[in-house]
């Protein structure tokens, strides 16, 4: 999730405010503390995967609202809201974090709530006598929110972990972590609680583990335990060994207001770019769209596929390994064809992949083939996805998990080839602004569709309207071709 190097990843914050310059060029290698940085991604990633994607809400749309259409459009509207708190919030904080100076007690602070309220989430039980619906969403979404907020403190503290040599490492070494402690707890997850009783194999166990209730969906909420003890333990690393900025003495009103004229200087350099200026307002509407495809995948599987907790895993466990592949794909897009046409071909695959999923149904594939599920074998004898519909879904799903991981990649790519090297902190200061100023449009969207058609397709549908903007807005950006030898 993070950008590979600090100007990407901070703004002109990263530029204008460096440790001594030994330490921010550094010599490549990762110590103790570009590692511990990594750490902390990793165990605050799964939040997202085993939350926001792929089980809890999935969860609360399912069977605490009881209609995954219904769930859907609840969702949408409390995710609308948090978008609306980040776009009005975060852009200040980033902008005004160097003014701040020390990091890590802010980020303390937000680390400090994120994992009470995301273990609180274990109590929003399917029989109403936990968290009410209303309360659950409040704890989840303001998490949200903080994600959000802990992204930007940790982004900041990279080039003083990594130096400017090491930030692709570490930046590389954190995605990896990130995917891969998120595979290895949905994996742990299906093991130990979603598998037994559902199959009779010898390397799993025959009831799930520390007496778990499936009937009282526990093995969907024990990720809300999990996901918090990641942090927790992902965190402790970070604030051993991650050295941390000075502190400046600035008041933090003072801070803010610097801030704020700040972002005022950045969106005035980027009008004399044009193409750049095109550029960053375009991508605002294609990175919502595909946002909003990743963060409402697992909603709309449970509700269009009926599919349950252990299919829900499984899916997750394949779309986060196939999505590593994202950043190989883009490689190759972009050395063959340039960023813009590999962004463009990356939007393309995205829209193609959506409507492959608005065409899905367990009775039908891809709109026009019907398919009887009496009427035709099981593919195999395993615990998921035994019959087509379901494993064209996945395919597509790859497909999705490949195509918008490389859009994160080529993005940074392209902006690089649209601006001056010797303004690229401000630019892609606009372009984290970007990022989050428009964090409320997919769900408002998707909630608009759904409560509209009364379908889950119908809110789904709406994010290619997102995909189309921003694929034509390319068309107005001159350069990002193929270098020339």
């Amino acid at each position: 999730m993070q950008d590979p190097v600090a100007a990407e990843i901070q703004g002109a914050a990263a530029v204008v405010d460096p440790p001594l310059e030994a330490d921010v060029v550094g010599d490549g290698k990762l110590d103790r503390g570009a590692v511990s940085w990594a750490v902390f991604e990793g165990g605050r990633d799964p939040q997202v995967i085993l939350i926001t994607i792929y089980i809890f809400m999935p969860y609360v749309a399912a069977v605490m609202v009881g209609d995954a259409v219904r769930g859907q459009e609840v969702i949408s509207q409390w995710n609308q809201w948090a978008g609306w708190a980040v776009m009005a919030t975060a852009p200040f904080i980033g902008a005004s974090i160097d003014k701040l100076g020390g990091r890590k007690i802010w980020l303390a602070l937000i680390v400090g709530l994120m994992i009470p309220l995301t273990a609180a989430l274990w109590w929003a039980k399917p029989d109403g006598t936990g968290l009410s619906i209303a309360t659950t969403m409040l704890f989840a979404m303001t998490v949200q929110v903080l994600f959000a907020y802990s992204e930007i403190l940790h982004n900041s503290l990279l080039v003083r972990a990594a130096g400017l040599e090491g930030a692709h490492k570490a930046s590389g070494l954190a995605l990896s972590l990130g995917n891969l402690f998120s595979v290895l707890a949905l994996a742990f997850t299906a093991w130990a609680f979603a598998l037994p009783g559902q199959v009779d194999w010898s390397w799993v166990p025959s009831t799930p583990l520390f007496g778990l209730d499936t009937a009282m969906h526990e093995h969907e909420r024990v990720v809300a335990w999990m996901a918090a003890g990641l942090l927790l333990v992902g965190s402790i690393p970070l604030f051993l060994f991650t050295p941390d900025a000075p502190r400046t003495g600035i008041p933090v009103a003072r801070a803010f207001a610097q801030g704020a004229a700040e972002l005022g200087r950045m969106l005035k350099t980027i009008t004399h770019y044009k193409d750049a200026a095109v550029y960053v307002g375009s991508r605002m509407f294609f990175v919502d769209g595909m946002n909003g495809v990743l963060v409402y995948a697992g909603v709309y599987a449970v509700g269009v596929m009926k599919w349950g907790a252990l299919e829900m895993l499984a899916y997750g466990i394949l779309l986060s390994m196939f999505a590593v592949l994202g950043g190989f794909v883009a490689r190759w897009l972009d050395a063959g064809l340039g960023p813009k046409n590999a962004l463009r071909i990356e939007i393309l695959m995205s829209m193609v992949g959506l409507v492959a999923f608005l065409g899905m149904r367990p009775d039908m594939i891809l709109f026009f083939w019907p398919y009887d599920a009496a009427a035709h074998a099981p593919l195999w004898n395993g615990p998921v996805f035994q019959h087509l519909p379901d494993v064209v879904f996945v395919i597509v799903g790859f497909s999705n998990a490949v195509f918008i991981t490389a859009q994160y990649a080529t993005s940074r790519t392209l902006l690089t080839r649209l601006t001056p090297p010797d303004q690229t902190g401000t630019f892609f200061g606009v372009y984290a602004l970007s990022g989050v100023a428009t964090a409320w449009l997919a769900p408002t969207m998707v909630n608009r569709g759904t409560a509209w058609t009364g379908t889950q397709q119908g809110g789904f549908a709406m994010l290619l309207i997102l995909l189309a903007i921003g694929l034509v807005g390319l068309a107005f950006v001159r350069g990002g071709g193929p270098r020339r030898a």
